[in-house]
């Protein structure tokens, strides 16, 4: 008898047994090997720069499936002929739609830092872009912080899929906005325990309506506004903020209440954004407890800020340094010289603002090796 839908079940009547077999086992290997040459180049390449490269360091792009079903693009880099498991240093990146992706000649300094961190011998680097940036899938202007939050947790966990990753030894790199929800990462107290270490670089730890007030009144004082006109204008931010992240108002009917707060939006007509992404996203960051999520950890901590980040507040870093510290002498910071929100080299302030910076400053690749090499790595439980 032949079944419809198994048109060489015959064969094996032809063919006899012992063929018959053989040739099921080369066709499952063949459609094996086919299978892992296309998961190894699953998700499509949109960007048009090469591939990162180095010597003695094998770099593998793979990707992670969020649970909002957005392939989200990884990268691995880690000393060539390695040999066991070695410790990784896993990065939770900024607010901003830019990648982190770093290619041979890029002048981005957050991609030189990762591109010194790559060459370091005794670390494998792993890097996700969130969704809608690089090579991953989705529209980043359009996900909220929650979506963003569950790729990085995917990607937390695909860690131990790696047979050179050592997934009980994680260094968590968090910057800018990552430098503030680094912790929330690993979610349950498991995966807490995998983390060495934390890193974070132009971090926050208060309520987001703090930070917005606290940036909106440099901002106002970077534009050139008299004392006074800046103490004004806090008024209506104060106002405007309020009404959003705390009563949870749409900024759009805020401005149309009240269109003398107009001004002070910082997207002009886009009422829908803020830094590029969606408003819902802020309001999600506002009802985080980063504080909470800080205080509860028991592993080195390395707090580091530029001189002249105008964006996140010196005392955002001393407080997350502190709420670990209450745990024992886990945590210290760093406030480092000419330095921008993050790595950026500028000469004051003003440049700063102007986004003038100077050229890239080796130094910061050679504080986080000195610390993740002396402090870190050689932390006793």
């Amino acid at each position: 008898m032949t079944f419809r839908f198994c048109p060489f079940c015959d064969l094996k009547f032809c063919l006899g047994f012992g063929a018959w077999d053989l040739g099921v086992r080369v066709l499952l290997l063949v459609l094996l090997i086919l299978a892992a040459a296309l998961r190894a180049d699953d998700l499509p390449r949109k960007s048009k720069a090469p591939r990162e490269t180095y010597p003695n360091v094998d770099v593998i792009y793979d990707s992670v499936t969020a649970p909002d079903g957005n392939r989200l693009r990884t990268i691995i880099t880690k000393p060539r002929n390695t040999k066991g498991k070695l410790p990784v240093i896993f990065v939770a990146g900024w607010l901003s739609c830019d990648s982190v992706e770093a290619p041979a000649g890029t002048k981005d300094e957050s991609g030189l830092v990762f591109r010194g961190l790559a060459q370091l011998p005794k670390f494998v680097l792993f890097r996700m872009d969130k969704q809608g940036v690089g090579d991953s899938e989705g529209v980043c202007s359009e996900t909220d912080f929650d979506s963003e939050l569950a790729g990085y947790r995917a990607a937390f966990r695909a860690m131990k899929n790696y047979d050179f990753i050592d997934a009980k030894k994680i260094y968590i790199l968090g910057i800018s906005n990552g430098g503030g929800f680094a912790p929330l990462i690993p979610e349950s107290e498991t995966e807490r325990a995998q983390v060495r270490g934390y890193i974070s670089v132009g971090g926050w730890v208060k309520t987001w309506f703090e930070h917005m007030l606290e940036i909106e009144r440099r901002r106002f004082a970077l534009m050139g506004k008299s004392p006074g006109e800046v103490n004004d204008r806090m008024k209506g931010a104060a106002t405007l903020y309020n009404e959003w992240l705390i009563k949870g108002q749409p900024v759009n009917d805020i401005l149309k209440e009240r269109p003398q707060l107009a001004d002070l939006w910082p997207e002009g007509k886009d009422r829908a954004h803020l830094y590029g992404r969606p408003l819902r996203f802020y309001q999600q960051l506002q009802q985080l407890n980063l504080a909470a999520a800080w205080s509860r950890l028991k592993v080195p901590t390395y707090v580091l800020r530029g001189a002249f980040d105008w964006i996140m507040s010196r005392d955002d870093s001393e407080l997350i340094a502190s709420y670990v510290n209450n745990n024992g002498d886990l945590a210290s910071f760093y406030e480092i010289p000419q330095t921008g929100h993050t790595f950026q080299h500028y000469l004051n302030l003003v440049d700063a603002f102007k986004g003038k910076s100077a050229p890239f400053d080796p130094k910061n690749i050679g504080l986080l090796a000195e610390w993740l090499n002396n402090k870190a790595i050689t932390h006793e439980d």
